[in-house]
């Protein structure tokens, strides 16, 4: 294999050939799990390219209720994992049964092979997909028959909390028709900024945070580029949804920057709610190493109560 050019261990390593070296979150697993009482299947939402989501719905489901619709968007940099890993199945499944809500769990192109902005368009366009079901038509009949489109919520974690951030953004301006925005759940987001802020490391672990932005987006104008950080966004006020969560841990470097968009969310302009939850001593996106540990079973708890809870 030929020398390595780019070298971003644990994540991914880029060779001096051209190939990609994937380092983590390569696996995938098939939809279904006994040890749930959830159902899950993979569905196409855009023919062209060939893009797929995976959609959950609750085994015990009242045929004549409407279930909130959760829209989950994974991480990963932008650059590793997918929405049928084995970390995601398992958590979606989770958060599915707990919360009793029906959820799409999107896959999107990577880069660097895909530079964004490619993931958010795709997300957008399986947004669009989902959308298309309002009126009870749409090709996919768990969502014509289930999905209350008057309570949808998007979520993700870490870049896929990044896309959702975005995907508010989108919608505030591009309204998806006949889709009531609820809220977004964003957990440990990647944002960043050219400056540091609080306690955030001053060069060679910025360095490789950075690093992964310029892999990702090379065409980027920088770490000040809005779709990275939202507190330089003028469009922030226009955020498209009621109340917003925000988790952060308390040893996580991006952990000042939730704190920061969460303050600047409050002060913009925008008219909905937003809350924020600190997990002490964990770090980047712990819950999902240590899913049954004390602070990761607070997290979900936490989140189930955000999507169950009345719009005002």
């Amino acid at each position: 294999m030929s020398e390595v050019v780019q070298d971003f261990s644990p994540l991914i390593r880029i060779h001096k050939d051209g190939h990609i070296e994937r380092l983590l979150g390569t696996s995938i697993v098939p939809p279904g799990d006994p040890n749930f009482n959830v159902l899950s299947k993979d569905v196409v939402y855009s023919p062209e390219p060939n893009l797929s989501c995976r959609l959950y719905l609750p085994k015990k489901t009242n045929p004549n209720q409407k279930l909130p619709l959760l829209v989950y968007i994974h991480g990963g940099g932008f650059l590793i994992e997918t929405a049928f890993s084995p970390t995601y199945h398992s958590y979606l499944n989770t958060l599915v049964a707990e919360a009793n809500v029906i959820a799409v769990s999107v896959d999107y192109r990577r880069a660097p092979e895909h530079p964004l902005p490619i993931a958010f368009d795709d997300s957008w366009t399986a947004l669009k997909w989902v959308a298309s079901h309002v009126n009870g038509d749409g090709p996919e009949e768990w969502l014509n028959s289930h999905a209350d489109f008057r309570k949808v919520f998007f979520a993700g974690d870490s870049a896929g909390a990044t896309i959702t951030h975005q995907m508010a953004i989108r919608h505030g301006k591009d309204k998806l028709v006949g889709v009531g925005v609820a809220g977004i759940v964003l957990v440990h987001p990647y944002f960043w900024g050219k400056e540091p802020i609080g306690n955030e490391p001053k060069e060679s672990e910025r360095a490789f945070i950075e690093g992964l932005w310029h892999l990702a987006c090379p065409t980027s104008s920088g770490c000040d580029d809005p779709l990275l950080n939202p507190l330089v966004d003028p469009n922030l006020a226009s955020l498209g949804c009621t109340k917003v969560l925000v988790t952060i841990a308390e040893k996580d470097r991006l952990r000042d920057r939730g704190w920061h968009y969460y303050e600047k969310l409050k002060q913009c302009g925008w008219s909905g709610e937003v809350e924020i939850m600190e997990s002490k001593g964990e770090i980047h996106v712990f819950h999902f190493l240590f899913p049954s540990s004390e602070n990761a079973e607070a997290m979900l708890r936490k989140i189930v109560s955000f999507l169950n809870r009345e719009r005002a």
